[in-house]
């Protein structure tokens, strides 16, 4: 457990060179075994800075990119503690933002990787998440509306569904395009939401539907 401990660090400190810089965000990536997330094969690469497959053609998301997302949301100034996250995939960016928010939402299209996921909340002792296998674009209603809320797979458009579950004050970070893809951060004001282009990054698409 220390090794593993001591590799999140290293992780954490790769991260800090490249250019994050919230220390709850660092402390959180540190904290989670990134190789309980991946599969055995793969386990040996857990702490590279690199997005890797975890099976049917999705993957776990570059650990910058996780941690820059997460970092973008705590810098919101409604101090989120309500979270909808979409596209659960191993779970790994669910755990980052478990230590770091009160409340959790996470919504998997493909059930075998929302049932995966959330076998590994519990064994992480991770109990402030709830988890529902079904479609992203339509997000969550019925928890919401919530304080922020990330998507971890790149929408061709932006899904209107999730503007409306977005509180006042509320933050949406999401890659969007298709062969080009840009991360936004986009905060609603009102009935206005303001887009801010961060950076390029590459995402599977947030494909429509749900998979048993």
């Amino acid at each position: 457990m220390r090794n593993t401990l001591r590799k999140g660090e290293t992780l954490a400190q790769l991260l800090h060179t490249e250019g994050i810089k919230n220390t709850q965000v660092l402390a959180a990536i540190a904290n989670i075994p990134r190789e309980f997330f991946l599969p055995d094969a793969l386990r040996h690469k857990a702490y590279q800075n690199t997005a890797l497959p975890i099976g049917q053609g999705q993957t776990i998301s570059q650990p910058y990119i996780v941690a820059r997302m997460t970092e973008l949301l705590l810098e919101s100034e409604n101090e989120p503690q309500s979270i909808l996250e979409i596209g659960t995939g191993s779970g790994y960016q669910t755990a980052v933002l478990a230590q770091l928010f009160a409340n959790v939402y996470s919504v998997e299209r493909i059930k075998t990787l929302q049932f995966q996921a959330k076998r590994r909340m519990n064994q992480l002792d991770l109990h402030n998440v709830k988890m529902k296998h079904g479609d992203g674009w339509q997000g969550w209603s019925s928890k919401g509306p919530y304080d922020a809320i990330i998507v971890t797979a790149a929408a061709s458009s932006m899904p209107e569904k999730l503007y409306q579950q977005l509180n006042d004050g509320g933050r949406l970070i999401i890659p969007v395009g298709e062969s080009t893809q840009q991360l936004h951060c986009i905060t609603r004001k009102g009935d206005e939401f303001e887009s801010k282009i961060i950076e390029a990054v590459r995402f599977v698409p947030l494909v429509a539907g749900d998979i048993i």
